[in-house]
């Protein structure tokens, strides 16, 4: 019996990565016209992939608009073969959400044109997440095809089933030798029967079946318009083997006709032995990185709840808006893109996508925010300030924020007369630019005018802020607030939870106060040199490492009843460069300043570190022992947590049995969303980044939390590391000298230290509120104008306080919650971030709704999964380890969408 080849026509199409996007845009023009020509012109040419992203097809339609309709005829006759994805996404640094979106915006799209490829197709993303089963099961997808993170001694074979991490088994296929494997073709026919039996060989000793994959094609490959006669001639040479024109899909059910039992695997996929993973790309191009977790974090716990609220009030709520901002993070989200693995021109558009999504996210809340803080009700107050609470609780806690205040006293008050506690931190006289601004519409309405105005930097105790919802607060003037802020040269500072103290040289002792341990020599920054290029970190061969506990700090305190604060400053003494450093030498300072605060009430320490970095090629990270001496890391993952090995002892063994197979060195730095913790079932230590999404458990006991801040590096690649032996990875001519990082540099995350074990501390909820800060909208007359675009009057309809929705006694964690993308009520995906513990808990709903249903990811849903509402309140699924539920609302009254 012959093995059939099924050669897959397709090319790899890179948007941007030593090229920008504007070259790749260009080229497709001719590229994808030829694709669309020579499918036209030649029945024999059956299929040709583009790689699996609708984003190509709106990058050739912009400036190609006539050829829309050849397009969707031959989508529909099934020879163009499209989706399911919008961008060719990573999976391990990027948010789930972000996944989620990129696959529903992708899978629309395709729509269309016509049918789209039900499979999980990623050729070249640097590892594959443990819940991408699960993911793409959310839109009805049960097969994946990819190349990077299964090695031989993993599986035998390129089939296997992939069991996620909360269960969810999908079909896989690993390309053994990449996605370009069979892109150079010979066509002379001595070298094609030389080529073809070496080549196909080799998957042939890779397949479980009678079937090979052999994909034609390889980055920025035009159409082989010759590709069937080519196959031909390989048909009549060899006799082993029978080459057609195929599918993935098509390739993908012969497999299954022929065979249905295989080996199942489980987890996430990083293994760098057969190709390379990258596993330190995750803090390449820090200050990218942090745009994007930003951002990500931004959109989806802040935006698009406080947009769904605002929708519920009877506001239109923007979808096309939030496609647009999306599809830039798609953008952006591209394996190489967020990877940063890139020339320093294309990483300049990555950084103008971000700079736009972060823009219109800005403006589109603040324009919402505004919307709701003019219509509430109140006696004309002067200056209101808005608080609006994007999470499922009601809070009271500090926050801190901008405003802008009168030279007059104040006092800060609830509606009912309560007085707030608040202290202002800093201010700068603006009143020239701020008055002048001012815009009358009505010059007859009398107004309240300050005679100075102060940028403020104010912190205040909000108390009992609503759940996805808020509360206004008022200015009453002339009034003396009774706190202020203390600065003095105190080394200590302390809170209910935590009592902090400074030590000489730079480092902090923590005192819990709840089990009162004693945490000492915290906080220790540690630099050492990188060797490495924009894919890898790789430490050089004469390394230097230096810590901050060998330089002396100047400490202050600033203290207030709500708030207090440590200043650390010192500077650290560095060798300049890779070849300084070899020899010993240190000739650069580097200045930092750490801000540690504890706020009034709040069980999390929080870190501001500001860094002048001068020096090249190093990274810098700071350490926290934990003194829990653990095999296993607990950390996020899109939807979920996932434990990983401290010290990977069977792949070390493997590696060094024969370094010489091996693509990379196994390393244990790894991804995270927003939290890693160790923990030893009655204590751990949490921490919480804003920012890089990399951690490392390091110490001679395994038990110190290292965070990578940054990382800087010379080139896009480099050859011979010590990580990565061989080649170079992407363009090793390419300088990438913006990718030293020169300048300031400001990093912020939080440590929180509890007393149970990690399910009973409920860490990923608490990850999330500290990810979702309460906003505060001012608004004032004298404020409407130029500065702000000056508005009419709206009449005062709104209450003053207000809740769309509530969690109670919930363990489940909220991953998003929007306006439905295609009805008029709500999407609310939850999903379980225990270790252990099933799900439990209820929603409360403040308004009346009609029904609720059990979604797919894809928000679309049959009857028979309604769900009961009993007095406005829903009781969720139970869901186990890493499980998703996502479930939408239709709200009574119709809302209409704009924008």
């Amino acid at each position: 019996m012959k093995n059939i080849v099924h050669v897959v026509p397709h090319s790899h199409w890179d948007r941007e990565w030593y090229f920008t996007t504007s070259r790749s845009k260009i080229y497709l023009m001719k590229d994808f016209k030829d694709v669309l020509d020579t499918l036209e012109s030649n029945d024999e040419f059956k299929y040709f992939m583009i790689d699996a992203q609708a984003s190509l097809l709106d990058d050739y339609l912009k400036w190609m608009p006539n050829d829309e309709e050849r397009i969707k005829s031959l989508v529909q006759k099934g020879k163009l073969i499209i989706g399911p994805w919008y961008t060719q996404t990573d999976q391990l640094v990027i948010s789930g959400e972000s996944i989620v979106r990129n696959l529903y915006y992708g899978i629309e799209r395709c729509k269309e044109f016509g049918n789209y490829m039900k499979v999980g197709y990623v050729p070249d993303s640097f590892g594959q997440s443990a819940q991408m089963p699960q993911i793409y099961s959310g839109f009805g997808i049960k097969d994946s095809l990819f190349w990077r993170g299964v090695s031989d001694d993993m599986v035998d074979s390129t089939e296997f089933n992939w069991k996620g991490s909360d269960g969810t088994v999908a079909f896989a296929v690993q390309i053994p030798f990449g996605y370009y494997y069979g892109g150079n073709i010979p066509e002379d026919e001595k070298e094609l029967k030389v080529y073809l039996k070496e080549q196909i060989g080799k998957l042939k000793e890779k397949a479980s079946t009678n079937n090979i994959y052999f994909p034609n094609g390889f980055d920025q490959a035009p159409i082989r318009v010759n590709l069937p006669e080519i196959l031909k001639k390989a048909n009549d040479i060899d006799d082993e083997n029978e080459y057609i024109m195929s599918t993935i899909e098509n390739y993908i059910s012969s497999v299954k006709s022929e065979r249905s039992d295989f080996k199942e695997l489980e987890g996430e996929f990083v293994n760098g032995k057969h190709m390379r993973i990258h596993k330190s790309i995750f803090s390449s191009r820090s200050d990218l990185k942090m745009m994007n977790n930003h951002l990500e974090n931004y959109i989806v716990n802040v935006v698009e709840p406080i947009l769904t609220m605002s929708y519920s009030l009877g506001n239109d709520y923007p979808h096309t808006t939030m496609r647009d901002i999306w599809k830039l993070m798609f953008e952006n989200a591209a394996h190489d893109s967020i990877g940063s693995c890139n020339s320093d021109t294309t990483n300049e558009d990555v950084y103008m996508r971000y700079k736009q999504a972060r823009d219109l996210s800005i403006n589109l809340l603040d324009l919402h925010m505004r919307l709701v803080s003019t219509k509430i009700k109140n006696n004309n107050e002067e200056i209101t300030l808005t608080l609006f609470n994007a999470s499922p609780k009601n809070r009271t806690e500090v926050i801190e924020f901008e405003a802008f205040v009168p030279e007059e006293d104040f006092i800060i008050k609830t509606i009912d007369g309560k007085e707030l506690k608040y202290v202002i931190k800093s201010k700068e006289d603006i009143s020239d630019y701020v008055l002048a601004q001012t815009i009358r519409l009505n010059p007859s309405k009398k107004i309240y005018v300050p005679s100075k105005v102060y940028k403020a930097k104010i912190v205040l105790k909000a108390e009992d802020v609503p759940s996805v919802g808020y509360c206004q607060v008022v200015f009453e003037l002339n009034k003396k607030n009774k706190l202020s802020v203390k600065e003095n040269k105190e080394t200590e500072i302390e809170n209910k939870y935590y009592k902090i103290s400074a030590n000489e040289n730079g480092s902090i002792n923590v005192m819990d106060k709840i089990s009162n341990r004693l945490y000492s020599t915290q906080a220790i920054l540690e630099e050492n040199g990188d060797d490495g290029d924009s894919y890898n970190y790789s430490p050089p061969r004469k390394d230097l490492i230096i810590s901050s506990l060998d330089f002396k700090s100047e400490v202050t305190a600033l203290k207030s009843e709500i708030q207090e604060e440590l200043i650390l400053k010192y500077s650290m003494k560095l060798p300049a460069s890779l070849d300084e450093r070899s020899i010993g030498n240190v000739s650069v300072d580097m200045r930092v300043e750490m801000k540690i605060s504890l706020d009034d009430d709040k069980n999390i320490i929080l870190f501001h570190i500001d860094v002048d970095n001068k020096a090249l090629s190093h990274r810098v990270r700071v350490l926290f022992n934990t003194e829990i001496a653990s095999k296993l890391s607990i950390a996020d993952q899109q939807f979920g947590v996932i434990s990983r090995q401290t010290v990977l002892r069977e792949e070390i063994k493997l590696w060094k049995a024969n370094e010489a197979l091996w693509q990379e060195k196994p390393i244990t730095i790894e991804p995270m969303q927003s939290f890693v913790t160790l923990e030893d079932g009655e204590r751990g230590l949490a921490l919480f980044t804003e920012g890089v999404r990399e951690y490392q458990i390091v110490g001679e006991k395994f038990d110190t939390i290292a965070l990578t801040l940054f990382r800087s590096f010379s080139h896009m690649g480099k050859e011979n590391l010590l990580y990565r032996p061989g080649r170079s990875s992407g363009e090793k001519i390419v300088e990438t000298p913006n990718s030293q990082l020169l300048g300031k540099l400001n990093f912020t995350f939080g440590i929180h230290i509890y007393n149970n074990e990690f399910d009973k501390a409920n860490i990923a909820n608490l990850a999330k509120r500290y990810l979702t800060p309460i906003q505060v909208y001012e608004y004032a007359d004298f404020l409407n104008g130029r500065m702000i675009f000056a508005l009419r009057d709206e009449e005062k309809v709104y209450e003053n306080k207000y809740s769309l929705l509530e969690f109670e006694n919930e363990n489940f964690a909220l991953s998003s919650l929007k306006k439905q993308e295609k009805g008029t009520g709500l999407a609310i995906r939850i999903f379980n971030p225990m270790k252990t513990e099933e799900t439990k808990g209820k929603i409360i709903f403040n308004k009346e709704y009609k029904n609720a249903y059990n979604t797919m990811l894809d928000e679309s849903y049959l009857k028979e999964n309604e769900i009961l509402i009993v007095n406005n309140c829903i009781v969720p699924n139970t869901l186990t380890h890493c499980k998703v539920q996502t479930i939408s609302k239709r709200l009574i009254t119709r809302h209409v969408d704009s924008h």
